[in-house]
């Protein structure tokens, strides 16, 4: 069909029923739905052999749906490697955004030096043992872009950001801490103009 690069999910062991990559529960092992350890090796050989790249997703932001039952996340098993319970519920409030839950979901204190580097080290980690041409990061909006500015490189690699929202001005600093972000404010107009009849100009 023509492609030359696929994205997938995130890898990493999810709680209960996670299938989907975005419920981490131990950072260090794969997930049974997508298969072993081999199984990705042998993936993303055989896309190379086809001159495919392969970009992992990657979630820095939260970790599966545990309340603060910390211990059964691996490495993350301390309170302290979280910010205070609270949801999110002001998107304008870029401290509500980064230090609060979305959707519940326990947040991570990249202000903790140990969670920090841990993160950084393991996105180097996964896509050196692996093999990985790019990332794309989940959620950066919820983290300060200081710490995206350190987790982009630390990768070696492309990075794709999703910064989910249609405001270019909220969405456009962001490039200075990643390779690149996915165009959410070009998404929206085309669905107003072609979806909803939104005029041209």
């Amino acid at each position: 069909m023509g492609f030359d690069a696929i994205w997938i999910s995130p890898v990493v062991d999810n709680v209960g029923e996670g299938y989907h990559g975005y419920w981490a529960k131990d950072w260090y092992a794969i997930n049974s739905h997508f298969g072993s350890e081999q199984d990705l090796k042998d993936l993303i050989n055989a896309a190379h052999a086809r001159d495919i790249w392969v970009m992992l997703d990657v979630v820095a932001n939260h970790v599966g749906p545990i309340g603060t039952d910390y211990g059964q996340i691996n490495p993350f098993n301390q309170s302290s490697h979280y910010h205070s319970d609270c949801q999110i519920t002001n998107w304008n409030d870029p401290g509500n955004v980064e230090y609060c839950r979305l959707a519940d979901l326990p947040d991570l204190d990249q202000d903790n030096s140990w969670v920090r580097q841990t993160l950084k080290d393991w996105v180097h980690d996964i896509v050196a043992n692996y093999n990985f041409d790019g990332i794309r990061i989940d959620t950066i909006p919820e983290v300060k872009g200081d710490f995206w500015a350190e987790y982009g490189p630390a990768s070696g690699v492309f990075q794709m950001g999703e910064c989910f929202n249609g405001d270019p001005a909220y969405v456009g600093p962001y490039q200075q801490d990643l390779t690149a972000l996915f165009n959410y404010p070009m998404y929206y107009t085309i669905g107003n103009v072609f979806g909803s009849g939104y005029n041209m100009d």
